[in-house]
């Protein structure tokens, strides 16, 4: 498995092996740059932005499956996302999935994950490359009082007060690994079981490709990931 060439500021984050580090600047968009390096970077390398108030992260995955396939592993991430963010959720509170890229606690959406590919890639070829990218509001910026907006928030009102971005990245690192394991072991049916325990929507069913049904109507897993539901597509922000 091939790695970028570590960062001067890897010692930001402690990663365990296979991950790659590689800390940017806060004015970096990690996907982005992420999607640019992907090819000559190589699985495993995670480009980390260093902001106070985003845990903003993306990492080069090299899939061994069809791209039809290969994009459920928003399910594995989602799984992981919760489970880092629940080590340190005050008690009772609940942290949902919206599908399929939205997190939430206790009903506000506080971020998501994104998922691309290399453009014009069939459906049944292998990708040579995915990125996931996630994005999690620590604290809220200049949006108003909470009352206001009770559809949406951040980790700091929701009483992460002393959790901070990089802790919750280096969670991340850890907790997906495990999932991807239990996939590779168990197979998809046991992420996709891990997922609907975090779902609080209607009765829903995922498909062994990964689309839904619900409500007897089939909604496209690829179509949905191309514009996330966390973000206002006007301006690729969220939505506040």
């Amino acid at each position: 498995m091939p790695f970028s060439r570590p960062s001067p500021l890897a010692s930001d984050l402690s990663l365990p092996p296979p991950y790659s580090l590689l800390a940017m600047r806060e004015a970096v968009d990690p996907f982005a740059h992420a999607r640019e390096i992907a090819l000559s970077a190589g699985a495993g390398t995670l480009v980390w932005a260093r902001r106070f108030h985003l845990a903003e992260f993306a990492l080069v995955l090299e899939p061994e499956e069809p791209l039809a396939l290969a994009r459920r592993v928003v399910y594995a991430a989602g799984n992981a996302l919760g489970d880092a963010l629940s080590i340190h959720a005050p008690p009772l509170v609940d942290i949902a999935l919206g599908w399929p890229d939205a997190i939430r606690i206790d009903g506000a959406l506080v971020g998501g994950l994104r998922l691309a590919w290399p453009e014009g890639t069939p459906e049944d070829a292998v990708p040579a490359w995915l990125v996931l990218g996630a994005t999690i509001r620590v604290i809220v910026m200049q949006a108003g009082e909470a009352g206001l907006r009770p559809l949406l928030g951040g980790l700091d009102e929701q009483g992460f007060e002393e959790l901070n971005p990089g802790t919750l990245v280096e969670g991340f690192a850890r907790t997906f690994l495990r999932e991807t394991s239990l996939w590779a072991e168990e197979g998809f049916d046991a992420v996709r079981q891990n997922w609907l325990r975090r779902w609080r929507g209607e009765d829903t069913e995922i498909l062994d490709d990964g689309d839904v049904l619900a409500g007897g109507t089939r909604r496209s897993l690829r179509e949905a990931l191309y514009t996330p539901s966390w973000l206002d597509p006007a301006t690729g922000a969220f939505w506040i």
